[in-house]
């Protein structure tokens, strides 16, 4: 990969933020824009911009067409048998909800178990406990062990005859840990189980087919892949979407409406209520295009290298804690050093022009399971170098130094 190059396609990246060259290390909370994603947006804008699947004038037409192109993009971008399978949604956690929603409705009754895992966003622990209220299902949990990977031994015991679905994420947006999800999907389906997959910090690292992994559900995030904000993705395998109700009612998700009653529109529409960013959704294809144009494999090969470069140098940092030590990870590390609080760390960085993420991350029972409020986190993208690596770690030994 020509970095350079690469680098002068996201002009943000040669901002400066207290007069010091940005370096932004929080692509696990969002990633920057490459310059033709905002042309697209630009473009739609100022020459197609019309309602679509609602019109029979010219700009209407166009529209819609240039939105179920990007709906192909997709299907092709994780290999789902049909394009009906893929439902845009404002994002991961709309995506989830969705589910979590319409799929308690149709299988769920009182006393049913949904697992998910210690590690979880809160989108795939609230979204549940909702149901929680609403339908009186409960959450089973996978534990961790000590390195931050699931405890698959102790999944197949939390498996019952109660157990409707497991919902799982494919990278923890705190410990970078790639959770074996193949495994899991092998084990629930031996139970008859289906498996929500959330992909919102893989699908931008690693590559995704549906087919292969044979996954039910899978959701992820426009804004963490190089694309527009509140665009998001649902996949899901036919014979589930065919049989869950709507989630939100509207324009475009009917056939008919009468007072009497209401009959559904086919999918993917069913789901797809009101109008939509289709803008969003038309420049989300160009971002996929983008990144497929580089590749996956020269992506991750690259990444693969930054986190390796950085955890050697964190490391030899005296105080240095890192959470999350597997083996197989994605570019993700959070970490504390000493007795010094993640949010003073965070905002002495920022001070040198180097944006890293502090807190719980959206995850606090990851939080409790670990013992501590938070930490500070740095993900990297293929826009990353290790110079910038270099500025982070003189960053923070110069915190260090400072508190010492």
């Amino acid at each position: 990969m020509n970095i350079e190059q690469i680098r002068a396609d996201f002009p943000i990246l040669s901002e400066t933020v207290y007069g010091k060259p940005l370096v932004y290390l929080d692509n696990g909370a969002t990633t920057q824009k490459p310059e033709c994603v905002v042309r697209e947006l630009e473009r739609i804008y100022y020459t197609t911009n019309a309602n679509v699947h609602r019109g029979v004038h010219r700009l209407s037409q166009q529209a819609t067409d240039l939105a179920e192109v990007a709906r192909v993009v997709v299907q092709q971008f994780i290999n789902a048998p049909s394009s009906r399978e893929v439902i845009f949604t404002r994002g991961t956690t709309e995506s989830i909800n969705l589910v979590a929603h319409s799929f308690c409705q149709q299988f769920c009754k009182e006393g049913d178990e949904i697992i998910v895992s210690e590690m979880e966003h809160h989108a795939n622990i609230v979204s549940w406990q909702l149901q929680e209220t609403i339908r009186g299902i409960k959450l089973r949990v996978i534990p961790i062990n000590e390195k931050g990977e699931l405890q698959l031994d102790e999944l197949e015991k939390l498996i019952s005859a109660k157990t409707r679905l497991i919902s799982v994420t494919h990278v923890s947006n705190v410990l970078g840990t790639i959770n074996p999800i193949e495994k899991i999907i092998e084990i629930a389906h031996r139970n008859d189980i289906p498996v929500l997959i959330d992909a919102a910090q893989s699908i931008q690292h690693l590559t995704v087919d549906v087919q292969k992994l044979d996954c039910d559900f899978l959701v992820f995030s426009g804004h963490k892949v190089y694309g527009p904000n509140g665009v998001g993705v649902l996949y899901g395998k036919e014979k589930w979407l065919e049989q869950m109700p709507p989630y939100q009612g509207g324009g475009e998700m009917i056939k008919q409406v009468s007072f009497k009653g209401t009959t559904f529109n086919e999918l993917p529409f069913k789901f797809e209520a009101g109008t939509p960013d289709y803008p969003g959704v038309i420049a989300l294809a160009t971002a996929i295009n983008y990144i497929k144009k580089i590749g996956l494999d020269s992506i991750k090969a690259y990444e693969d290298q930054l986190l390796e470069y950085c955890t050697d140098k964190l490391t030899d940092i005296e105080g240095m804690r890192i959470y999350g030590t597997s083996g197989q990870k994605c570019s993700v590390i959070s970490f504390l050093v000493g007795n010094i609080h993640h949010y003073d760390m965070g905002m002495l960085l920022d001070k040198m022009g180097i944006a890293v993420r502090t807190g719980h991350h959206c995850a606090q029972p990851l939080m409790d399971v670990l013992g501590i409020e938070g930490t500070v986190r740095a993900s990297f993208a293929f826009y990353n170098t290790k110079e910038e690596i270099d500025k982070l770690i003189d960053g923070v030994k110069r915190v260090v130094g400072m508190f010492k």
